[in-house]
């Protein structure tokens, strides 16, 4: 894939964008170039193209599989893995979510679902802390209850939705 300085310029600003959301420089480049590229590319081509080391590559096209971002493929004659990315946005958005949700929002709703049963029993915490705490739980509880509902809304009215914007607040009552 040919990195013209447009493609470049989306590849250098998505991989500062990943480290401002927890990712890997490295990793959010390769996914951008992977987006853009019009075909499966192997990891080869994904360092040369980027100018990482391969080993990098590698490490970073693993984290990119196990976030079910980008997935390996067969070219016909061809003995190496190639590797693409989801091209459509709002499947992309959603795994994201899903997977943000799995490894972080889950991961606290069990522990400050363990926190309010051990406060229970804790006679040393403030009992203004303890309310806290279940306010926090609460309204994780809440958020994550709204992804489910969220989730099993048919791509095309979620799209509606957020065209609608503010304009759904009208319909909703208070």
């Amino acid at each position: 894939m040919k990195i013209t300085p447009t493609v470049e310029r989306y590849i250098l600003h998505w991989g500062e964008m990943g480290t401002r959301w927890g990712v890997n420089r490295s990793v959010a480049q390769i996914h951008a170039l992977l987006y853009l590229s019009p075909k499966p590319l192997p990891a080869d081509e994904i360092a040369e193209s980027l100018s990482i080391a391969r080993s990098n590559v590698s490490m970073s096209l693993r984290e990119l599989q196990g976030w079910n971002l980008v997935r390996a493929t067969h070219v016909l004659g061809d003995r190496r893995d190639h590797f693409e990315s989801e091209k459509d946005l709002w499947t992309m958005l959603m795994t994201i979510v899903e997977e943000r949700k799995r490894r972080e929002i889950d991961p606290t709703l069990t522990m400050l679902r363990q926190c309010v049963l051990d406060a229970d029993n804790d006679t040393e915490t403030p009992d203004e802390i303890k309310q806290r705490i279940a306010r926090m739980l609460e309204f994780i509880e809440t958020l994550n209850n709204w992804h489910g509902k969220i989730i099993r809304v048919p791509k095309p009215t979620l799209i509606a939705l957020m065209k609608l914007g503010d304009k759904v607040a009208r319909f909703v009552k208070k």
